[in-house]
């Protein structure tokens, strides 16, 4: 972070105020689909989870596919049907949004056969090249798993309380656009899920949703919930643990539910 010296200069609005001119938001008036897939066996607070994603996804407007406790080939048959439907649709469809809740380490989610499922792949099916239809429309992925053993203890804090080529007849995409990605947690780090409440990320998300709505862009929404996270005490087996939440986008334009 670069430190300012202390001389006045005029401060730029906030980016949602300012950006219209600047960067489109997404057209999301077509149907806007997503895929909710829980696993609960020993995952203590995964129902709470399902019913808080169910409860934002309505409120958001999406038609979701469920998928509860299903083993590697399941999962997979499930999920490439789901895509295989949002082709089908083509241009009546607006989002799509995917939520991964399970056991997991880095790069991989865990079934209930322990299989391993690589995230990158699933990523994958929804390219460009794989998922047309979604070309040029926001990829949404929520993945609520842990991506390791390591625990953040926290530290103490002093504070109070290329060149372009326009020329081509056929415009071209980057195999992996409009994507953002939400993790609970940095890689390698465990995710934290209350037995009672549920995760985390999924109940800060949802309290953030129901005081604020969708007066942000995505990526500012998600800005909100990490700091509300970051600033919450946790015990992990009775050690304190300190959570924070990663974003990765390659959107090109502003995504407002």
């Amino acid at each position: 972070m670069k430190i300012h010296s202390g001389i006045p200069r005029k401060i730029p609005k906030r980016s949602y105020d300012c950006v219209e001119d600047e960067l489109d938001h997404y057209d999301l008036s077509g149907k806007r689909k997503a895929f909710l897939m829980c696993e609960m066996r020993n995952r203590p607070g995964a129902e709470q989870d399902v019913l808080l994603m169910e409860d934002w996804l309505g409120q958001c407007q999406f038609e979701h596919t469920l998928c509860i406790n299903p083993d590697k080939m399941e999962l997979l048959e499930k999920i490439t049907s789901f895509r295989d439907g949002l082709n089908e649709i083509k241009d009546d469809i607006g989002c799509c949004l995917v939520t991964l809740m399970s056991h997991g380490e880095e790069g991989f989610i865990r079934m209930k056969d322990g299989g391993k499922v690589s995230l990158e792949g699933i990523f994958e099916m929804f390219n460009n090249k794989n998922c047309p239809a979604l070309q040029e429309k926001p990829k949404i992925f929520i993945i609520q798993a842990c991506r390791g053993e390591r625990r953040d203890n926290g530290v103490e804090t002093d504070d109070e309380p290329m060149d372009s080529d326009n020329g081509s007849e056929k415009r071209r995409l980057p195999t992996f656009s409009d994507y953002f990605i939400i993790y609970p947690t940095q890689a390698d780090h465990v995710a934290l899920r209350d037995p009672h409440t549920g995760s985390v990320m999924i109940r800060t998300m949802t309290d953030v949703f129901k005081q604020y709505g969708n007066k942000w862009h995505i990526a500012d929404f998600f800005t909100k919930v990490n700091n509300r996270v970051v600033h919450q005490e946790f015990n992990l087996r009775r050690e304190p643990v300190k959570v924070s939440l990663v974003m990765e986008s390659t959107l090109t334009k502003f995504v407002y539910f």
